[in-house]
């Protein structure tokens, strides 16, 4: 299959093709259709499977045709972030048919929304809070929505915005067609699907495990010696930009600082900043003037930068679907991609459970002089977390990060341009 098969207006095609887009991914193949033929979808499928392009191709076909100074489609997303990805991509698919998309969320002015509102546009992208917030003022008409897209449920559920999502769907006409995309099916979210979604597409995309082409290492590692663990994985010069997950906005802070200062262009990217400093760390990141990105969790759907060689979970993630989340930004759209996993011996229980769901794809690596304290390790497990290794006869040591030494300072420190100047 590829993409000629859906029929796609000649304008969408061209822009498929200007994007390099080959074939359609699984939940691409699978969705595509359907929405075209107006069911509601529901699909199951982890970041970096393609789902954004599963429901803007099959929009922005429709929407060729019918009124165009109208919102016609909306589509909710949690983070600030991801409805911006989401805007990005429509305008890259969109180009040159003359639909118009905007964004909308909080932490900026409502006045140069509503001006734009009222210019006109056929798509809305949303956080909830502010669209809500646009529905209570008579800021944005929602009477001729025919289609809804709510993208990652299952996190905007856990962010508390089902109360406001809800309240949303009832702003809506009852005539429209409904898709929701989600990583997981909690059961708060299965009950707003029975309830919203009428006799749905269901689709599945092995929402379960990380996309195959991530490749996954532990590092066991003291605590008080992350930051030079991770200092040293980069000094092997990776391939390209680095995404690094800190726990806290404090530390991912301080760890981007403490990068910086050893010369590596780096930025954090946390809840804290204001959307100009998120977007300038955003933009920054994507355009390489900052090749490692330090985040929480809050950007952890929310950044889709081509190229990302690396994810690093400074700290272990609290969940499965967590680590799922972090390690889709790398290995995406059929590149490869590597995950390390930093894990000290208090790691253990998340630790087994990522172990757990990985199977035979974990693997374990060893920097010398890193081991775990044992003072962290009381409530280790007394077995290996896992027990597949490199075979003895191997002459590479396990799990070596897999960088190219040719090249080193590709990661953008200033110190090695210096030394090489």
């Amino acid at each position: 299959m590829d993409f000629n098969d859906f029929n796609f207006h000649a304008t969408i095609r061209a822009n498929i093709q200007a994007l390099n887009y080959k074939e359609p991914t699984p939940i691409q193949a699978q969705t595509i259709a359907p929405i075209l033929a107006g069911s509601d979808v529901m699909g199951l499928a982890q970041t970096g499977t393609g789902k954004t392009a599963a429901f803007v191709l099959p929009i922005l076909q429709k929407l060729m045709q019918g009124p165009r100074k109208k919102v016609r489609a909306l589509i909710i997303a949690p983070t600030r972030e991801l409805t911006e990805q989401i805007h990005t991509v429509i305008g890259q698919l969109g180009r040159a048919t003359g639909l118009r998309s905007m964004s909308i969320y909080g932490g900026v002015g409502m006045q140069p929304q509503i001006a734009a509102l009222k210019r006109g546009v056929n798509i809305v992208c949303a956080c909830p809070g502010r669209l809500l917030d646009h529905i209570q003022r008579g800021t944005v008409d929602v009477s001729a929505i025919d289609m809804l897209v709510l993208d990652e449920a299952d996190h905007m559920f856990d962010m508390g915005f089902l109360p406001d999502i809800k309240k949303i769907i009832r702003a809506l006409p009852a005539q429209r067609q409904t898709m929701l995309f989600s990583a997981t099916m909690p059961d708060d979210i299965r009950h707003l699907a029975d309830a919203v979604l009428r006799d749905p597409v269901r689709v599945q995309i092995d929402h379960t495990a990380p996309i195959e082409s991530v490749s996954h290492v532990f590092y066991p590692v003291q605590t008080a010696r992350k930051t030079d663990l991770l200092k040293k994985l980069l000094s092997a010069g990776p391939t390209g930009p680095v995404l690094v997950f800190a726990r806290t906005k404090m530390r991912a802070k301080t760890i981007a600082h403490q990068l910086e200062s050893s010369g590596y262009r780096a930025t954090a990217l946390h809840g804290n900043l204001s959307q100009n400093n998120r977007q300038k760390a955003l933009d920054g990141f994507g355009r390489g003037v900052y090749t490692i990105l330090v985040a929480t969790d809050v950007a952890a759907r929310g950044i889709d930068v081509r190229g990302v060689s690396h994810v690093i979970n400074y700290d272990i993630p609290d969940t499965v679907d967590a680590y799922t989340h972090r390690t889709g930004r790398t290995g995406r759209a059929s590149a490869l991609g590597e995950a390390f996993t930093f894990v000290t011996g208090g790691d253990s229980s998340t630790a087994g459970s990522i172990k757990r769901m990985l199977g035979e794809r974990l693997r374990h690596g060893h920097m010398e002089g890193f081991a775990a304290d044992a003072s962290e390790a009381s409530d280790r497990p007394r077995r290996p977390m896992h027990k597949a290794r490199r075979p003895a006869a191997s002459s590479k040591p396990a799990c070596k990060p897999n960088f190219r030494s040719g090249d080193r300072g590709r990661f953008g420190s200033r110190r090695a341009s210096r030394h090489a100047a």
